[in-house]
């Protein structure tokens, strides 16, 4: 997603979701940190020219983590913030050589005005261990650390100004890469994985139907069972289903980004409910497979249970929490206006 002017593919968006479910169908979490680590590092080429400069020109290879959600510890100063906070869930902080980290700018009443957005070197962060979890092991989700970091303007974005489109740059920009839709982008990305590895799942289950039998009957073979085979057909069309929602969005995004055009808020609603959507049912996916696999798709030698795992906890990101992905997409379908997220 690296613009070609800062040495990147400046690839399309179905390009990146192909690309991270291939590799999510061998290791999930290598599938998620190269797809969290190519949106926030595509978050950055969207600074200001001097802060693309700053970022890029030096380092054609730069790679960036990110934390949106914002930390309250900030203060204005002469030329940029004092940034403070613990930033969690930061995937990609150990191979990233930037992050991209949440912020509240207030007004001089105190109150927030804004959801600022900081470009920070890595070496003015250190990382927290605390990545201690049941799935997506290897992902080293830890959490980035500041302590009253300095961030000169240029390296700061606002965060509604990018979900509404603009775009800071003047010199450094024109690509489709430029006007690819915020929200969209982040929450359709990181389906991306769970769906390779659902159908990894499925792959193996479906190989496993020819040569092991269900206990307690006649079958010899889980492939001679109609039930099994009700079960393998329901849950290959789910995951289709899942695809086709996904595919549909990314290509409208596409579109829209070779246009130079913005995502009506009708749309980019419903993007966001097609991502918790298809979130659910890879889990739904999933959940019916590993029924066929039994018991012993649980033993620790087993890489069935490491996907179901590791399915179960990527799908649950915040931004593909199902409740209010429906919620978002139905006020919407409704013309009722907003009122639970700006991120949409």
């Amino acid at each position: 997603m690296i613009p070609r002017r800062w040495g990147g593919h400046a690839a399309s968006f179905r390009t990146l979701i192909m690309v991270a479910a291939e590799l999510a169908r061998a290791c999930p979490s290598t599938g998620w940190i190269q797809s969290i680590v190519n949106n926030a590092t595509w978050t950055a080429t969207l600074l200001p020219d001097s802060g693309q400069e700053e970022v890029f020109a030096n380092a054609p290879n730069a790679r960036a983590c990110s934390v949106y959600a914002p930390t309250p510890d900030t203060r204005r100063v002469d030329g940029g913030y004092v940034v403070s906070g613990r930033w969690d869930y930061a995937s990609g902080c150990w191979h990233a050589g930037w992050a991209v980290l949440g912020f509240l700018i207030y007004g001089p009443d105190g109150k927030p005005v804004d959801h600022g957005v900081a470009v920070v070197p890595m070496h003015e962060l250190t990382i927290d261990d605390t990545w201690f979890v049941a799935g997506m092991k290897g992902t080293g989700s830890a959490t980035v650390v500041g302590k009253e970091i300095f961030v000169p303007d240029h390296r700061v974005l606002s965060f509604p100004r990018l979900l509404a489109g603009e775009r800071p740059a003047q010199r450094h920009i024109g690509e489709m890469t430029d006007y690819m839709s915020m929200m969209p982008i982040l929450a359709v990305n990181i389906v991306a994985p769970p769906l390779g590895m659902a159908q990894a799942v499925l792959e193996m289950i479906a190989e496993g139907t020819k040569r092991r039998g269900i206990t307690y009957t006649i079958y010899g073979r889980q492939s001679d069972s109609a039930v099994v085979h009700h079960q393998i057909g329901e849950a290959a069309l789910k995951l289709d289903s899942a695809w086709l929602h996904i595919l549909r969005a990314a290509d409208e995004i596409d579109a829209a980004a070779r246009a130079a055009a913005p995502i009506d808020y009708l749309t980019r609603a419903r993007i966001r409910g097609d991502a918790g959507y298809a979130a659910r049912l890879v889990r739904e996916v999933i959940d019916q497979l590993i029924s066929i696999g039994s018991s012993g798709a649980f033993a620790e030698s087993n890489p069935l249970q490491r996907f179901w795992r590791d399915a179960n906890l990527a799908s649950r990101h915040a931004a593909l929490t199902i409740g209010p992905c429906l919620e978002l997409y139905g006020r919407a379908y409704l013309g009722i206006s907003p009122n639970i997220t700006e991120m949409i």
